[in-house]
């Protein structure tokens, strides 16, 4: 398992590579948090939140990366693989940065259908639980 210090410089590593208009207005940085993430409306716990783009009237803009997530989801894979994983999370929350400084929703649309999907699996899941 990678430590909580390995994965940090991993994630600013992956940040760093990117191009420094990336960064514009995300005065709140790119921070690795330590607690694993579990979206509210996962059904068992199974729902893992890997990184969030947020806004705040008083912090401004920000993304956090969850180890604890990655290491409860990925934490047995070979680094490489583990390094892959980080950079799709880390770029997927740079694009809702970028989209919202946009004016575009895209992504957040695209999430939103794929939490949709999760509720109707979950629904049908409790439906024939009870069946």
């Amino acid at each position: 398992m990678v430590t909580y210090e390995a994965f940090a410089d991993l994630v600013d590593e992956i940040a760093g590579s990117l191009p420094e208009a990336f960064f514009r207005d995300l005065n709140g940085g790119v921070n690795v948090k330590e607690e694993c993430r579990i979206h509210p409306e996962s059904l068992h716990n199974e729902l893992i939140i890997l990184g969030e783009y947020c806004t705040d009237p008083y912090l401004g803009r920000m993304i956090h990366i969850y180890y604890g997530s990655f290491m409860r989801l990925y934490g047995t894979l070979d680094p490489g693989a583990l390094k892959e994983r980080v950079r799709k999370t880390v770029l997927h929350e740079f694009r809702h940065h970028l989209e919202t400084m946009a004016g575009e929703n895209g992504l957040a649309v695209q999430d939103a259908l794929e939490l949709a999907d999760y509720r109707r699996r979950r629904r049908e899941t409790e439906n024939s639980m009870e069946s």
